[in-house]
């Protein structure tokens, strides 16, 4: 079964051009009945770009993996035990998952059975606005009044709020994610109702969920008012305590960017509450070194230029200078459009020595190659990180002969 006799009858729209062609048209021909789900359909019907495209199907998940083979598509079983793989065709993946209905669920995870039932798969959503489908000839399924939240920005939960939150507290988190880029207007108060009473619960989340919400939601286009209103429901506190005032994230007039906001969202100074951000939300490598930069590094004048300039430049991780200006000008509030365009054109200095250079001079290998280095390092940082390798490697010579080395080993 597919649909139930008493099933609303599908609506019609011009099939996109995401929906004709690439891996989107190859995986529904190769899955009749199948349809696309998610944010494709939703972006769709506001006007927005389309970038990623998921697709359900009333199959188990063995059987579209066959199906999807069968056609020609690679298939990467990225979630098979959640009912999800990844068909790629010409390096465009699509995310294609069976129809679930759920037997368990515990506030962080579901237990789930596969499906051919659609409403029934649409019921377990979390939001009316998420739980929209279209086919392949452009027929849009909606069971529970998406289409009409979605016209009139109202994020509304599918069933009874707080019974959809005991599923999976995360749908916390994600009603403001939805909110910051499809709402407006008052936000629904049965919603923000139970989220209040849900906060507790959130506890039970994983890091890693709770940052990669956090990250789509700092990527919304204007994110201030959302925060905000996680604020008053007691969500922000909950997930991020350390945030601080929202004024000077509202000036930041930088491409939306989620490490970027973050650090401004902290504040300036704040080197220590980063760390505390780092170590529980549990950022990778890249995204640690970054908010350090930005909340550790020193503040940039809006006049700072010259040798000054490049020795800040060279004291940043590449390309992190463009942010910390952006920072730095929304944290107090002085324009710093003029040394953005200054960055822009100064090339990073990067001192242009390494150990091997020691090495090659003949100084030993242990701790006289690091203080011979950092002894040359200071000496280039501080002439405005212009002297070229050449000379950096004479001045290294120099300090070389001054520093208090070891004996050689005997028979050396």
């Amino acid at each position: 079964m597919t649909d139930r006799p008493d099933d609303p009858p599908a609506d019609r729209i011009a099939p996109p051009g995401w929906l004709r062609a690439g891996a989107p048209a190859a995986v529904l021909a190769a899955l009749p009945g199948a349809r696309a789900v998610g944010g494709a359909v939703r972006d769709t019907l506001v006007g927005r770009p389309v970038h990623d495209v998921d697709v359900a199907a009333a199959l188990p998940p063995e059987a579209i993996a066959e199906r999807l083979r069968a056609a020609g598509l690679k298939v990467f079983e990225t979630g098979l035990q959640h009912g999800t793989v990844t068909a790629v065709l010409d390096h465009e993946p699509v995310e294609v998952t069976s129809l679930r209905r759920d037997l368990a669920t515990d506030g962080r995870h579901a237990t789930v059975a596969w499906t051919e039932d659609w409403r029934e798969d649409a019921a377990r959503r979390d939001f009316t606005i998420n739980a929209l489908s279209l086919d392949a000839e452009g027929r849009l399924w909606d069971y529970f009044g998406g289409r009409e939240d979605l016209a009139a920005g109202k994020v509304r939960f599918v069933g009874d709020p707080a019974t959809r939150l005991a599923e999976d507290y995360l749908r916390a988190l994600r009603f403001f994610r939805f909110q910051a880029r499809y709402g407006h207007g008052t936000p629904d108060p049965a919603a923000l109702a139970a989220i209040r009473a849900a906060v507790p619960g959130m506890v039970r989340l994983s890091a890693e969920r709770v940052w990669m919400e956090l990250k789509r939601l700092l990527e919304a286009p204007d994110v201030t008012a959302t925060l905000a209103l996680m604020r008053g429901c007691g969500v922000l506190g909950a997930v991020l305590p350390e945030a601080g005032d929202l004024a000077p994230l509202a000036r930041l007039a930088a491409p939306p960017e989620p490490v970027l906001r973050l650090a401004v969202l902290l504040g300036a100074g704040k080197g220590g509450e980063g760390e505390a951000v780092i170590r529980r939300l549990r950022f990778s490598g890249e995204e640690a070194k970054r908010l350090r930069a930005l909340l550790a590094g020193p503040t940039p004048a809006p006049d700072l230029d010259g040798d000054a300039l490049r020795r800040w430049l060279a004291g940043l991780p590449a390309a992190a200078a463009l942010d910390a200006a952006w920072a730095a000008e929304a944290l107090d509030g002085q324009d710093r459009a003029a040394l953005r365009a200054r960055v822009a054109t100064t090339p990073r200095p990067v001192f242009p020595l390494q150990g091997r250079d020691a090495l090659e001079l003949g100084i030993p290998p242990g701790p006289a190659v690091g203080r011979a280095l950092a002894e040359t390092r200071k000496w280039w940082w501080e002439g405005g990180c212009t002297a070229s390798a050449a000379a950096c490697r004479a001045t290294l010579r120099a300090v070389s002969g001054k520093l208090r080395l070891p004996d050689p080993p005997p028979g050396s």
